[in-house]
């Protein structure tokens, strides 16, 4: 005890403990990866991005360009669970009403986001 009665005062390096929490790690990120058929529209391309994922109107139209031309695209990127998520909302978004002979929903799946070297 010191003079006062107290006992020893201990020293907190409180720079290392913010430097700690500054350096939490970001969780992986996952792209979401809608697959191009024949059995949807450009039109329901759209209204799902737009409902889904909140896309505007031109977003949304090129998504659903991208993924005719190129077979798939990424509509977007989040941590795992919540690409699950979306991926899951897509399968279960219904079918196509402009198209008589669609049988369902679109299929997507989810991928990790390759980590930068």
């Amino acid at each position: 005890m010191n003079e006062n009665g107290f006992g020893t005062a201990i020293a907190v390096d409180v720079d290392c403990e913010a430097d700690q929490k500054s350096q939490t790690k970001r969780q992986p990120q996952y792209h979401v990866v809608l697959w191009d058929d024949d059995d949807h529209s450009y039109d329901y391309v759209i209204l799902m991005m737009r409902k889904l994922f909140g896309h505007n109107f031109d977003s949304g139209f090129s998504i659903a360009k991208h993924v005719d031309n190129s077979g798939r695209a990424v509509c977007w990127t989040t941590t795992k669970e919540h690409a699950e998520f979306k991926r899951d909302q897509i399968h279960s978004f219904g079918k196509d009403m402009l198209i008589e002979c669609c049988g369902g929903s679109m299929s997507a799946t989810i991928e990790p986001v390759p980590s930068e070297a």
